[in-house]
């Protein structure tokens, strides 16, 4: 009987209890980054150097390249004669029926050429005979020569008639051709001379040749390039304004630089035997936020002379003009620490700006260029003060109050930094709309390697630094609301006995290692 009453009790308490779910608390981590940030991959790319143990910041560029083939363009010319016979007659075979010397206008607008040397270029001959019998056509370009020997071809087409003309064509590779543009008196430009011989052949049969009887010779010249030109090259422009932009800027938010003792020299080389007038019309840059620095100095905005190259073929020597922006002839340090993600250089350069000043004696050779290069070397010694850079990111999170929510978590930093720049870091957490819902400011900054000791193993300056971003319950409750993250960084270059900001020098080998793990803690409920 005890046995029965117990089996009920317990049968009873069963249905009469309701079951709570069983909670309880983890704690989980996991790495996030293990990286590291040097400059070795930036030395020898014509970005970085090493001098004297120490980086050192190489901006040599040639920022402007214009070769002969962009300067003297000869546009595609088809050179075409008919001839027509003046009467009706009946000729026999070997009669010439026509002899011809004529001259051709080359359309080059305001340059005038008298010689020129082709790179590439070709020439497509197409004669038709009208004629009966076969016909002998002797095209020759006087003043066209190739190691001394005048351009003459003989083309023989077969008979034909008005209606279907005997053809013949051929293309020929003008490459090395050198061409006498002076005309038949010798003082003229852009003028190509022909001399056409056309008869029908010896042993053809006794034919008939009238007024529509139309003979035609076409000679196309296309995909013309010059290696060599001598004339007067007209008064062209080149005028641009060029924007550069430096997208690795952009996360620039605010602070400032200091890089002392910077110099920038802009070298123009003129290896064409041609006078020129140039004017940097306008240097600037604009920043991330906003503010806009213009480069000051007297020669901005002034004319100066571009001297011609003097020499000859084997033996051309490029005039050069410097113009140096320094400390102490104009804002060049102000314009570099502007940190300007946007420039824009305006130029200005005139060929002959006083006209035909040589009498026709302009002169470009293979290898003649008219530059502009840049030339900065400076050596890589930066101070910072409260430099901002930010970065976006964005965040999709959802919190499970029914099941598993995180309560608590945070973000470790261990850093190994032989920079001599140190940095503060925070987190911005923002909606959909933008708007700042949590800032967290890191427990304490990734110091200066000036803060630190000699490093065994590199023997460069070393500080170790921890720090964390904290992730409090308040700010996790509210993650679902969180669509993006700002991480911001402040840097400074702090002296450690002045405790100033100071510029410091980037020792070679210098790097920042940095390990990032997560750590939180949920509440699970089963």
């Amino acid at each position: 009987m005890k046995k029965y009453i117990a089996l009920a009790l317990f049968a009873i308490s069963i249905v009469s209890c309701k079951k709570n779910k069983t909670v309880w608390d983890t704690d989980w981590s996991s790495p996030l980054i293990n990286d590291t940030l040097s400059l070795e991959n930036l030395v020898n790319d014509s970005t970085i150097s090493e001098v004297g143990g120490f980086y050192e910041l190489d901006l040599n560029r040639t920022l402007f390249d214009l070769d002969l083939g962009e300067l003297i363009e000869i546009p595609d010319t088809t050179i075409s004669e008919e001839f027509i016979f003046s009467g009706t007659l009946q000729i026999s075979g070997g009669f010439n029926f026509v002899n011809s010397v004529e001259e051709h206008n080359l359309d080059l607008e305001e340059v005038q050429l008298k010689t020129i040397v082709l790179k590439e270029g070709f020439i497509d001959v197409k004669v038709q005979n009208p004629l009966g019998t076969t016909t002998i056509f002797n095209v020759e370009l006087p003043g066209v020569t190739k190691d001394g020997v005048t351009f003459n071809n003989q083309y023989s087409a077969p008979p034909g008639s008005n209606a279907s003309p005997g053809i013949v064509e051929e293309t020929i590779d003008l490459s090395g051709y050198r061409m006498d543009l002076t005309g038949i008196s010798g003082g003229e430009f852009n003028v190509l001379k022909s001399k056409i011989i056309v008869s029908t052949a010896l042993d053809g049969p006794d034919v008939i040749i009238s007024p529509a009887d139309i003979t035609k010779v076409d000679a196309t010249f296309r995909g013309v390039k010059v290696d060599y030109a001598r004339g007067y090259f007209g008064d062209k422009v080149l005028s641009d304004t060029t924007v550069v932009d430096l997208e690795v800027l952009d996360v620039v938010s605010s602070g400032a630089i200091d890089l002392p003792n910077t110099s920038i020299v802009f070298k123009i080389e003129n290896g064409v035997k041609v006078i020129a007038e140039g004017n940097l019309l306008n240097v600037s840059n604009e920043n991330n936020f906003g503010n806009t620095v213009s480069l000051d100095n007297a020669q901005i905005g002034s004319s100066f002379n571009i001297d011609p190259a003097t020499g000859t073929w084997d033996a051309l020597v490029p005039s050069q003009k410097n113009i140096e922006f320094n400390s102490s002839n104009s804002n060049i340090e102000e314009y570099i620490e502007n940190l300007g993600n946007k420039h824009e250089v305006g130029y200005h350069i005139q060929l002959n700006p006083w006209g035909n000043v040589t009498g026709g004696w302009d002169e470009m050779f293979s290898q003649s260029r008219l530059k502009v290069n840049l030339e900065a070397n400076m050596p890589l010694t930066i101070g910072v003060d409260e430099l901002v850079l930010k970065d976006t990111f964005n965040l999709n999170f959802t919190q499970n109050e029914n099941n598993t929510n995180v309560k608590s978590g945070e973000m470790m930093i261990q850093a190994s930094n032989a920079f001599p720049f140190s940095a503060d870091l925070m987190a911005y957490f923002l909606d959909d709309d933008g708007n700042i819902l949590y800032q967290i400011n890191g427990t304490n900054p990734i110091e200066s390697s000036q803060f630190g000791s000699i490093d065994p193993a590199s023997s460069l300056m070393m500080c170790y630094s921890e720090m964390k971003l904290v992730l409090g319950e308040e700010i996790l409750d509210d993650l679902s609301l969180v669509k993006k993250i700002i991480i911001q960084s402040n840097f400074n270059s702090t002296n450690p006995n002045s405790n100033i900001n100071e510029p410091m020098s980037i020792p070679v080998g210098a790097y920042l290692a940095v390990k990032v793990k997560t750590k939180f803690t949920s509440e699970n409920k089963f």
